[in-house]
């Protein structure tokens, strides 16, 4: 396998851990970013003069915009851009203050879109690289009580999706990661939740933030396989536009999808009657 320099965003813990863990395993070079001292530290620790720290808030555009032009020049031409930084929000829609389904999407879509717009110049000049960006199978399907989390998530599929078309004649990659639930602090510490202040959800909503406590720390998915399935798709040549990380994400969003085109073929006859006699077809 040819040797490769990867920047990860979030490796602090979680996934984006996992990612630069295989990835160093695998002995490439890794530029991890975090957000204090003692967390790059600890990540350099991992294998000295092969993982590297920055500090970056990737919410901060001009700060994401200076570390990946630093990197480039200190640690050489970037093979493999993981754009991992984000977290979960919990809430139903009515419950979610608006301020906090804004920061939502500053880290998980914006944050996201900063670091690889900063990349992407680099590539593009090469003529290659990889982007990727971990969304979540909660951005192809979702659930009650996360519908913030899920509208960041459904909104990076989308970015993500037609910036592969744009950048494909240049030989760069883009994959949308979408992961199920694994053995992380997601859905634990990590979560930001929002109050329950309207009863008429409880019943409904109560048992499912319930369960996914209970849950937290025996999910199905194990980070460090995660791992090695990024790794493994940023070698072949031809890898794909979406990745869906364990077999309840390829349950859940394969009956989300269904329902979908159930809806389509179901309500097709009434789409229909909404076109022109006669017009342009894109």
């Amino acid at each position: 396998m040819q040797k490769q320099k990867w920047l990860i965003t979030g490796v602090s813990t979680g996934l984006g851990r996992a990612f630069a863990q295989a990835a160093l395993t695998a002995g490439h070079t890794v530029v991890g970013t975090v957000r204090s001292e003692e967390d790059l530290r600890a990540f350099e620790g991992l294998r000295p003069g092969y993982a590297h720290g920055r500090i970056l808030d990737v919410t901060d555009d001009d700060a994401v915009s200076r570390v990946v032009a630093e990197v480039e020049e200190s640690i050489g031409a970037l093979d493999v851009v993981v754009a991992n930084a984000g977290y979960g929000l919990e809430g139903t829609f009515e419950e979610t203050p608006l301020a906090e389904v804004r920061r939502q999407f500053e880290v998980n879509v914006f944050g996201a879109m900063a670091t690889l717009q900063a990349a992407l110049p680099h590539m593009r000049r090469r003529r290659s690289g990889h982007l990727m960006a971990v969304t979540s199978m909660g951005g192809l399907m979702a659930v009650p009580g996360m519908s913030a989390y899920c509208g960041s998530k459904f909104a990076l599929e989308g970015i993500l999706e037609a910036l592969g078309k744009e950048v494909a004649q240049f030989g760069i990659h883009v994959t949308a990661i979408e992961p199920g639930s694994f053995r992380t602090d997601w859905a634990g510490r990590s979560m930001t939740r929002a109050a329950q202040s309207i009863d008429d959800y409880d019943e409904l909503f109560t048992p499912i933030r319930a369960a996914r406590r209970k849950a937290s720390g025996n999910q199905l998915g194990d980070p460090a396989r995660a791992g090695e399935a990024v790794v493994h798709i940023a070698s072949v040549d031809r890898p794909p536009a979406h990745l869906l990380l364990g077999s309840d994400a390829l349950r859940l969003v394969t009956a989300a999808r269904t329902a979908v085109d159930e809806d389509i073929r179901g309500w097709g006859a009434l789409s229909r009657t909404t076109d022109f006699d006669e017009g342009a077809q894109l």
